[in-house]
């Protein structure tokens, strides 16, 4: 009897979080990327800043690695073709996706977003506004296009940009988390 509660409660969570997941999927609206931006462009002034027992780089590397991914996510979603999408469900996706969390230290960062050895501070800035600009052209775009990310699997354009809100809430978090110490 207990064995079947517990079947029938998980099974119900799991069936509420893919609701809630294609709900939360389902609101693409880009501006929900601008106040980051904002809190990302705050923190550029403490871009030296590192502490060991949070994160092995600095602060520098966490803004430009964040900027870096919106940057060519966008960059995949414009060049992709909407029709080569396919709708398919992804375990890791939907819950850290529909959690908003990201667990650290548990993935590499791709090449392409990983920042160089040397940061420079106006490359930080150019970054950031080219993000801007990337919010707006999110705007444009249809809602099929699609970039293939490496644990996630194939993201349509509003699973793209809840994975940005989350990836950059997540090195925010890391950042806060240098600041305090």
């Amino acid at each position: 009897m207990m064995k079947k509660r517990i079947l029938i409660i998980t099974s119900l969570f799991v069936i509420s979080m893919f609701i809630y997941s294609k709900v939360k999927m389902n609101q693409d609206d880009p501006k929900v990327l601008e106040p980051l931006l904002v809190e990302i462009e705050n923190a550029i002034q403490y871009r030296d800043r590192k502490n060991l027992e949070v994160s092995k780089v600095d602060v520098a590397w966490q803004l430009d690695h964040t900027l870096k991914t919106i940057n060519r996510i966008t960059e995949a979603l414009e060049t992709s073709n909407p029709n080569d999408y396919s709708s398919s469900v992804n375990a890791a996706r939907v819950m850290s996706l529909t959690a908003g969390y990201i667990p650290r230290g548990r993935a590499q960062s791709p090449k392409v977003v990983r920042p160089p050895e040397v940061i420079l501070t106006e490359d930080i800035y150019t970054q950031l506004e080219e993000a801007k600009a990337n919010i707006n052209t999110l705007n444009t775009l249809d809602e099929n296009t699609n970039f293939e990310h490496p644990y996630f699997g194939q993201l349509n354009k509003a699973q793209a940009i809840r994975f940005i809100e989350v990836h950059t809430k997540h090195h925010l978090k890391i950042v806060s988390d240098i600041l305090k110490k």
